[in-house]
């Protein structure tokens, strides 16, 4: 009886201890030397330009040694591009890369090779859709609660019924291609959406003048369009601008993912009575922080990892739902902007 009891008491205590380790949180070593470069989906964008931001503020607070490079391709070379940065700064054994990718799986023979040479990739904002070459990717939101809050805010803007089309960056965007997909299963998912109706969905490029354009078009192809979605920070504000310029906003809504800054005078004048997003500093800063950790070996990457992440808070590493055997620190949470706090929130 004492031998059982002490070996039940041995076994309680190893869980205990068990436990603690799988709770413990691991904290950064600062003042490390890692060389890191952000590289956004191109340059030119304010979003990509808040994460820089968030970025040099998590340097500043990790005290890195190393180098920082923020650069991209151009819009027009965004796929190709990134695939030869990528080379480009294995080729420099910089430490890591962090990605908003735009090529699709195109990019992840790089990926791997990258990884093969030493530099870690981590992605976010838009993830490589096989997960092949990644280390993880750190997720802004939910993909599928973003395609939740997009047949939303569709159901809100056409009344609960008609036409609808999507206005999205780039046909290789794995966040757009995700949110999108995610949004289709919504809507066939639910009675409530049963009145929607899915046009089309076409690409602007993340180019202001194509993206006016194809909003533009959408309209001419379907005289009967209530909403134009746009899941992007700049086909939202061409497709705003479009029907502001036609005036066609009191027959027209546009909906979808935008900068308060950038969307407030069209929440105002209802082009854009609602629309949604998250902050942009925080995804680079928390970017930075986890990319950084990686690199230094504070974190493995295993899932069930937890960490902190400077004033983000605790972090946690798990397997991506939406793409098998890949990885995700998500951070959330997104704000839905109207005419009650778009003003409060743009300043």
């Amino acid at each position: 009886m004492k031998l059982t009891k002490l070996g039940v008491a041995i076994t309680m205590a190893a869980g205990l201890l068990g436990s603690t380790a799988m709770a413990e949180v691991i904290e950064a070593k600062p003042g490390q030397a890692v060389n890191m470069v952000l590289l956004p989906k191109f340059l030119g964008v304010a979003v990509f330009d808040q994460a820089d931001r968030g970025a040099q503020e998590a340097a500043k607070e990790l005290g890195n040694t190393g180098t920082y490079q923020y650069e991209g391709p151009t819009p027009e070379n965004s796929a190709a591009g990134q695939i030869e940065m990528l080379t480009t700064a294995t080729t420099q054994k910089q430490g890591v890369v962090m990605i908003s990718n735009n090529a699709g799986d195109q990019i992840a023979p790089t990926a791997e090779a990258a990884q093969k040479a030493g530099t870690k990739v981590v992605t976010w904002d838009s993830p490589i859709p096989s997960g092949k070459g990644e280390s993880l990717f750190v997720a802004q939101v939910d993909f599928g609660s973003i395609g939740t809050v997009m047949a939303d805010m569709v159901y809100d803007e056409a009344g609960g019924k008609g036409e609808f089309a999507v206005l999205s960056a780039s046909p290789d965007a794995a966040n757009q291609n995700a949110w999108i997909d995610a949004m289709k299963k919504v809507l066939a998912s639910d009675a409530k959406y049963k009145d929607l109706k899915l046009d089309d969905v076409v690409y602007g490029n993340d180019q202001s003048e194509e993206s006016y354009n194809r909003a533009l078009g959408l309209v001419d192809k379907y005289p009967n369009l209530k909403v134009i979605m746009a899941p992007t920070t700049v086909g939202i504000v061409a497709a705003a601008k479009a029907m502001q310029d036609e005036k066609l906003c009191d027959k027209v809504k546009v909906s979808g993912l935008g900068l308060p800054a950038e969307m407030v005078s069209y929440t105002m004048n209802g082009c854009a009575p609602e629309f949604a997003l998250w902050s942009f500093v925080d995804l680079g800063y928390l970017t930075y922080y986890t990319s950084y950790m990686l690199a230094t070996g504070s974190l493995k990457g295993e899932i069930g990892e937890e960490f902190k992440a400077g004033r983000m808070g605790t972090m946690k590493i798990d397997a991506d739902p939406g793409r098998p055997g890949a990885k995700r620190v998500l951070m959330g949470p997104f704000t839905v902007y109207n005419k009650d706090n778009v003003e409060a929130a743009a300043k």
